[in-house]
């Protein structure tokens, strides 16, 4: 996919928002709860002067970055297209993060100007100091960022296809986040994927943004704004079952990406019964493992919508598709694992499971998975150790186990092995292990993830506990709530003699799961 088409203007995805504020334009756009707050003209309108601003108040020049510090909201809509008119390169970041994960991100990137809500600008203001590059923190609602909103509108900046766009600061395989630069390419071919695997945009679709628009909802905006779909931000702000159920009635073809626990806490809404499904008709899922017989007693409940999506930072949305035939299936020899599997390659993507040497491995076999195409991030943001590491051979290498059936469907066998996946959110155990080893009384420590109904999993942390030393879980717990943010934080802790090493000296943390099994 090279040659003119790529050039110029027509490369920058702000050209995803221009073409319906034309062809829509008095068309909603975002809407709060079952209310209009913008149209298509008037976010069109508002993008280029937020751009404008941040060029003439805060003198950003293209490429410079732009944090978005925001709980869902209509602001980040339009702060996220904003960026990319203006020709800089967004910085969305997980709202649920304490601060001195904000603070490590927002150095990391070099972000000139933090857009934040205003439950989080309080703690990013208080972190400036800190941040030579940091030049400004204009607060939604507030004078400053009414300031941006004033400025006279822009034309939109040229862009190249392997600009950077979106800078995914994604966990790895050090507890450091990573940031994946994703291209003006990548996104686009993420968002004409969309279209080719997992469903149909119209003017009279509508999405649903429940989930956070810092990550897989937010990156669902661009097909959805590309053809003029409303955007919906529950009231809540977040995901309530019976709220979202409330909403479906005031709308039209009706979708929404969530996390698999997401689709479980909607399957048990106290209000499933009586909730009108006719405008209901996606529900993507993804960012976690999805139980089959969870998977069963959703389709059963709210009927043929499923689409299951397998992604990561680095492929954003797209590596491997469950489509919605699949899952309605039933008469298929093998439709139990393939309900368990994550489904097909992608269209716009090849993809392998290789052994160590990266040679393929047979079908049925475990080995890692590899994949290779325009949606593949450019690399690791000033990074390029891990960067050639992770793009070897021109290869994404995903850190993920599985296996292919002898029909081409995925199975997952393991996630990056220590990686967590709790609620759709990841945690990395060093990152944990290294606040709890801050505790004088803590000699060594392991960290595991443990099966939850709910959540897909939660933190377990083993702790050896220094000789006569003093440690309980409440300090341990106060230690997390100071340095990470509160998902991560281990939900229960297990006080060992030793843990379990090989003759190496590398923890078996496949001993410490079957201990945590057997309780």
């Amino acid at each position: 996919m090279r040659g003119a088409m790529w050039d110029g203007n027509a490369m920058n995805l702000a050209q995803l928002l221009a073409k319906p504020a034309a062809a829509w334009s008095d068309h909603p756009a975002v809407a709060v709860g079952a209310g209009t707050v913008l149209t298509y003209r008037e976010l069109a309108d508002r993008v280029s002067r937020i751009a404008a601003g941040l060029r003439d108040v805060h003198g950003l020049a293209p490429g410079d970055r732009v944090a978005l510090a925001m709980t869902n909201t209509p602001e980040y809509v339009e702060a996220l297209f904003a960026a990319w008119h203006g020709g800089f390169a967004a910085v969305p970041i997980n709202a649920k993060l304490h601060p001195q994960e904000f603070a490590y991100i927002l150095d990391d990137s070099g972000a000139k100007v933090c857009i934040a809500t205003e439950d989080l600008a309080e703690g990013i203001a208080g972190l400036a100091s800190d941040l030579p590059e940091l030049r400004a923190v204009p607060v939604v609602g507030g004078t400053d960022y009414a300031k941006l909103c004033a400025a006279e509108a822009s034309p939109m900046a040229a862009a190249a296809p392997d600009d950077l766009a979106w800078l995914f600061y994604t966990s790895g395989t050090t507890g450091r986040p990573k940031g994946a630069m994703l291209s003006h390419r990548n996104l686009l071919v993420m968002t004409l994927s969309y279209y080719a695997d997992v469903d149909r945009v119209g003017a009279d679709s509508t999405i649903v943004h429940a989930a956070p628009m810092s990550h897989g909802s937010g990156l669902y905006l661009l097909p959805h704004i590309a053809k003029g779909a409303c955007q919906v931000i529950p009231e809540s702000k977040g995901f309530n079952g019976d709220e979202f159920l409330a909403l479906l009635p005031s709308y039209t073809d009706v979708m929404a990406f969530f996390a698999p626990t997401m689709v479980t806490r909607l399957v048990n809404a106290p209000s499933l019964g009586s909730a009108d499904l006719t405008n209901l008709r996606t529900i993507v899922y993804g960012g976690g493992p999805m139980y089959a017989e969870d998977c069963l007693r959703a389709l059963d409940a709210i009927g043929p919508c499923l689409v299951q999506i397998y992604g990561q930072g680095e492929s954003p949305m797209t590596i491997t598709g469950l489509s919605r035939e699949a899952h309605l299936d039933r008469d298929h020899a093998r439709y139990m694992e393939r309900l368990a599997s994550v489904g097909i390659p992608r269209t716009d993507v090849e993809v392998r499971v290789c052994d160590g040497r990266d040679e393929d491995v047979a079908p049925g076999e475990i080995g890692e998975v590899l994949v290779r195409g325009d949606v593949v991030m450019t690399g690791y943001w000033r990074n390029p150790e891990a960067t050639a590491e992770t793009l070897r051979g021109g290869w994404l290498h995903t850190g993920d186990m599985g296996a292919f059936d002898e029909d081409g469907y995925l199975t997952l066998k393991d996630r990056s092995k220590d990686l967590i996946i709790s609620g759709g959110s990841n945690i990395y155990p060093r990152e944990v292990e290294e606040v709890l080893l801050r505790h004088p009384g803590v000699l060594e420590v392991s960290v595991i993830g443990r099966p939850h109904h709910d959540m897909g999993e939660e933190v377990v942390a083993f702790v050896v506990p220094r000789a006569e030393a003093a440690v309980d879980a409440a300090a341990l717990d106060t230690l997390c709530i100071e340095s990470i943010a509160r998902f991560k934080r281990p939900r229960a802790y297990r006080f060992i003699d030793a843990l379990p090493k090989n003759n190496y000296g590398k923890v078996l943390k496949t001993e410490l799961r079957k201990s945590e099994a057997s309780e």
